[in-house]
């Protein structure tokens, strides 16, 4: 973007040839991306959903595990959902601002939430390491 500064008081402007930046547009975008965020997520939590099943009982934190999983995957498109809505959302009108913000604060948090049973999810592993050991010794 060509800038320079104006006669006024050294302040700088923006050439006339230059598009001026759409908050709309930008927004789309922004919510466009974390979607695709979103699915990558969603996706990593379905993928260890179906080895924690797969493992069973045999994980020591089988039943929390499950829950976080479970958890995030359920705020994870409760938050895809509401994004969709907001991307809909027109806000260079002022009465969908608000309503636009809100919602973007309601995204905000689920996600915040989803991010915190994942953290604490990967804090207990997927592997069940000694769980294994102890099942393969027992057979010899």
């Amino acid at each position: 973007m060509a800038e320079r500064e104006s006669e006024n008081h050294g302040q700088l402007t923006l050439e006339q040839n230059s598009k001026p930046l759409d908050a709309n547009s930008y927004a789309t975008k922004k919510t466009i991306a974390q979607g695709m965020l979103d699915i990558a997520l969603l996706t990593a939590n379905a993928s260890q959903l179906k080895y924690v099943l797969q493992i069973g009982h045999q994980h020591e934190f089988y039943t929390l595990m499950l829950w976080l999983i479970s958890v995030s995957i359920v705020l994870q498109v409760v938050s895809c959902t509401l994004a969709l809505v907001l991307m809909t959302l027109n806000i260079n009108k002022p009465e969908r601002q608000h309503v636009a913000s809100v919602l973007n604060h309601v995204v905000v948090g689920f996600v915040l939430v989803a991010m915190v049973a994942d953290v604490i999810k990967m804090s207990f592993g997927l592997d069940p390491g000694p769980v294994q050991k102890r099942s393969a010794d027992e057979n010899q």
